[in-house]
C-alpha cells in the first residue's frame, strides 16, 4: 500500500475515532443521567443532543466536558503505548494510530482554547457553567501546548523512526 493511501486512511480513521470517543463520552453521560434525546447527524459530523432542561448546570457542564476528558485520556494512553505500537509490522496500523493520536491530542484543546468563539461555543457553553470561560480557555490553551510538546517530543520521534526503518513486504 502506498504512503499516500496510508495517510488518507489514517486521517479518515482519526476523524472516526475522534467522533466515537468524544461523542461517545457525551452519549454515555447522557444515558447515565437519563437525559439522552437523540443523535444529530450534521454536515461535519455528529452531535449528541440531550434534554438540557432536565439537567442542572453542573450536569450540563460535566456533559460538555466529558468529550474532552475522554479524548485526553485516550490520547495519553496512545502516547504511553507509542513505543509498542511503533513496533507493529503493519505500516497501515502504525499510520492509523499515529493520526488518531494527533487528532486526540490536539483537536479539543485547539477548539476549546482558540476556536470555540468563532463557532458558537459548542462544549465551551456548558464548560463555562463549571468555571469561568476565560479560565477554561486558558486551561485548554496550556493543555494544547503540553499536548503539542508530547506530540513533538514523544510521539513524532517514535513514529518517524518507525517509518524510516521500513517494514517487510510493504511499499514506502
Amino acid at each position: 500500500m502506498s504512503k499516500r493511501a496510508r495517510q488518507y486512511i489514517g486521517i479518515l480513521a482519526a476523524v472516526v475515532a475522534y467522533y466515537v470517543i468524544h461523542e461517545g463520552a457525551h452519549l454515555v453521560y447522557a444515558l447515565i443521567t437519563g437525559t439522552f434525546k437523540r443523535i444529530n447527524l450534521m454536515t461535519l459530523g455528529v452531535q449528541v443532543d440531550v434534554f438540557a432542561e432536565r439537567m442542572s448546570d453542573t450536569q450540563l457542564g460535566v456533559f460538555c466536558l466529558a468529550g474532552a476528558v475522554a479524548t485526553f485520556a485516550a490520547a495519553y494512553v496512545l502516547v504511553l503505548l507509542a513505543g509498542r505500537i511503533a513496533k507493529a509490522k503493519s505500516k497501515l496500523l502504525r499510520a492509523v494510530v499515529y493520526y488518531i493520536t494527533v487528532a486526540l491530542l490536539l483537536l479539543d484543546p485547539l477548539y476549546l482554547s482558540l476556536l470555540c468563539g468563532l463557532f458558537g461555543g459548542g462544549d465551551m457553553n456548558g464548560i463555562a457553567l463549571l468555571v469561568p470561560e476565560l479560565a477554561a480557555r486558558l486551561g485548554f490553551g496550556v493543555l494544547l501546548i503540553l499536548n503539542a510538546l508530547a506530540l513533538l517530543k514523544r510521539v513524532l520521534p517514535v513514529y518517524s523512526r518507525s517509518f524510516s526503518e521500513g517494514g517487510a513486504g510493504e511499499t514506502k
